[in-house]
């Protein structure tokens, strides 16, 4: 008896490990291609930092030429004379700040007494601050005068108070006269801003003369 053809005259059975093995994802190309493209993106950069570097040179070497040739077209008289004038600019205002003026000191007393205390005498001292003090110079002042009642001078100490510009005002050698005033004597310090020279025009005037200077020195 013959045999259809359609059926096999053998059989291999697959092995049991490769009926189990189950089918997986290879990451090797995912990670081929996540390194590639962080290597285009470094290489990008890297041309970018290149060309921003060539840009930046170039237009600091436009900016120095542009500054060789603003200091090429200075008159060297013209800079020496505008250095000149600053220096003595500088000069003036130092010994103003260290001149001293009584006008503002006299100007306060005459805001800050009441019409019923004159004083008779003033004296002003100029030493240096004591050791730990702020401050380098000392100012004292001490006079003597005259005040219709105690009242009046008991309103003049509240008035050096509140200015703070008279500090430790210490009245002292009360005597009671015979149109019943009081005469007395009086020890104080000074704020060293009430005797110094200050002109309200001079800062204006530095200012506007070294901004002149600057103009004729730009080309």
């Amino acid at each position: 008896m013959d045999l259809p053809h359609t059926i096999p005259t053998s059989f291999v059975p697959r092995p049991a490990s490769a009926a189990a093995r189950k089918p997986h994802s290879d990451f090797t190309g995912a990670f081929g291609f996540l390194a590639y493209a962080v290597l285009g993106i470094t290489f990008a950069l890297a041309i970018g930092v290149f060309l921003y570097g060539r840009i930046l040179a170039a237009t600091q070497s436009s900016k120095d030429m542009i500054l060789q040739k603003a200091e090429a077209g200075l008159d060297p008289a013209t800079v020496e004379s505008f250095v000149q004038l600053r220096d003595r600019l500088d000069s003036s205002e130092e010994l103003l700040s260290n001149h001293v003026a009584f006008s503002g000191f006299f100007t306060a007393l005459d805001t800050l007494l009441p019409a019923t205390v004159r004083f008779t005498s003033i004296q002003l001292s100029i030493g240096t601050a004591a050791p730990g003090t702020t401050g380098g110079e000392s100012i004292t002042f001490d006079g003597t005068g005259v005040a219709k009642t105690f009242n009046a001078l008991a309103a003049t100490s509240n008035a050096f108070a509140a200015d703070g510009r008279i500090k430790d005002a210490v009245f002292s050698n009360f005597v009671v006269n015979k149109d019943n005033s009081v005469s007395f004597a009086l020890s104080a310090s000074l704020d060293p801003k009430l005797i110094a020279f200050a002109s309200p025009s001079s800062t204006t005037s530095t200012s506007s003369l070294m901004t002149a200077s600057s103009s004729a020195l730009t080309p």
